[in-house]
């Protein structure tokens, strides 16, 4: 299985059709929980600076049902990502569809208490392997978007 890490960030590919992402942030889960769940902080986080990427508009209602809808650009040139939340488990658990496309992933973040920090697993499980290989690559983006969360969480210390 393929694999690629920075410094605190790992990714592993554990099955054809699934991706797993580790990574330990300097906060308490229910801080970084916040930073993935309130569109206000997201949206300061979670687009690569280095390509040039803008989160548009961000909208997130993150309860069990709920949706979310990302928009990344410059009018005209836009595109979204949105789905609906499975579960929600505050501080703890978040579950989501990725319903761009017919082969989207389900994605599963735990943030796990670690001694005041928050160890963080994000799991990207496709509906097949086929899917999983012609999605595949957005996850190098990853490192620089945790350094990103790391400087955020800083400021929200």
């Amino acid at each position: 299985m393929g694999e690629a890490r920075d410094e605190r960030t790992r990714v592993e590919q554990t099955s054809d059709r699934e991706l797993v992402v580790t990574r330990t942030f300097d906060a308490p889960p229910r801080i970084v929980f916040a930073a993935w769940t309130t569109p206000e902080l997201f949206a300061r986080w979670w687009a690569p600076k280095s390509m040039g990427m803008v989160i548009a508009a961000c909208e997130m209602d993150v309860r069990t049902g709920g949706g979310y809808r990302l928009q990344f650009g410059h009018a005209p040139d836009t595109f979204e990502f949105f789905g609906k939340y499975l579960e929600v488990i505050p501080d703890a658990r978040l579950v989501w569809t990725n319903e761009e496309g017919d082969d989207g992933a389900v994605t599963t973040v735990t943030f796990e208490d670690k001694d005041g920090q928050t160890l963080l697993t994000l799991s990207e499980l496709y509906p097949s392997g086929e899917a999983f290989a012609a999605n595949i690559g957005a996850e190098g983006a990853l490192p620089e978007q945790f350094a990103q969360l790391d400087a955020l969480l800083a400021e929200m210390g």
